[in-house]
């Protein structure tokens, strides 16, 4: 007899006969596959229609709570969540060996919870021989911050100058810091707004005023705390010099500034491959075709016999 989704969470819950248990922090990045860890070493190989594995929301929050289900050989997605159908999946071929972690794909925020894993085995009846819950976090970093600071204006030494640092697409929440790039002393910023956007992650739109002098080194951090993360993005102006220079570079000292460093430097190498090539067959003799060669020889030929 099946029990619906809401008995089979009291039952679970009042069963007792825990023998271990697990409590681990996932964190995935939005779209991502998750897996959601739950081991248990067993004497001998589990015989799969004498187990049962249930994949439930801890808290019991949503109004559906059943994630995945296998039960007594097979998958059993009548009772899942619509949130989750499609999307979860158990490592079939390592069930007999208690491996009995969850895949889930393509992470949402909404998939935000902490998931319980209950393990049953059938010795005359079904009981509880393992538990295990997962915080699952999910974290979002899909943009780089953009650095800006005026456009077509070249202000005086001494006049008021606006900066302003804009990111968005990230989650959760982010720190935002500016700094001195000179000195590294923290700066003040003259507005702050991290607005959270319809699809719940967060945009960034911050400025600074500072004055315009000699030489000005500036930089905006956004810190991802979940990440451990910082992503730097700086600006330099020389406002003495009429031919200044403008920088606005991401800080090399993150990964994925690193990534996207490396990405430009291949894209370079390969068009000046590409230019290499294009110039040495242009100076390089004509290459005549298989057909010149056959006229060429056949002319040879003809003229040997006159």
């Amino acid at each position: 007899m099946e029990l619906s989704s809401g008995l089979w969470l009291l039952f679970l819950c009042a069963l007792g006969c825990v023998t271990a248990e697990e409590d681990k922090k996932v964190i995935s990045t939005i779209g991502s596959t998750a897996e959601l860890s739950c081991i248990y070493t067993p004497e001998k190989k589990f015989i799969l229609n004498k187990l049962r594995v249930f994949w439930q929301i801890a808290d019991g929050s949503k109004p559906c709570s059943v994630v995945h289900t296998f039960n007594s050989g097979h998958e059993n997605q009548s009772e899942q969540c619509a949130d989750f159908r499609n999307r979860t999946r158990l490592f079939q071929d390592k069930l007999e060996n208690g491996i009995f972690s969850l895949l889930l794909l393509n992470v949402s925020l909404r998939d935000e919870y902490t998931y319980r894993c209950i393990v049953q085995k059938k010795d005359v009846v079904f009981r509880v021989i393992h538990n295990a819950d997962v915080a699952l976090k999910v974290t979002a970093n899909n943009s780089l911050p953009v650095l800006s600071g005026p456009i077509e204006i070249c202000p005086n030494i001494g006049e008021e100058v606006t900066l302003s640092c804009n990111y968005s697409q990230g989650y959760p929440k982010p720190n935002v810091y500016w700094i001195n790039r000179t000195d590294n002393s923290s700066l003040h910023p003259s507005s702050l707004k991290i607005i959270q956007d319809n699809d719940g992650t967060y945009s960034v739109f911050s400025t600074l005023k500072i004055e315009a002098n000699s030489d000005i080194k500036v930089g905006c951090i956004i810190e991802n705390e979940l990440l451990q993360q910082n992503l730097t993005v700086l600006y330099s102006e020389d406002f003495t010099n009429s031919n200044s220079t403008r920088s606005n570079l991401l800080d090399l000292n993150e990964p994925g500034a690193q990534a996207g460093s490396v990405l430009a430097i291949a894209i370079v190498l390969a068009g000046l491959a590409v230019l290499t090539c294009w110039l040495w067959k242009r100076k390089s003799p004509h290459r005549r075709s298989y057909a010149d060669v056959q006229q060429n020889e056949d002319g040879a030929q003809h003229n040997t016999h006159v």
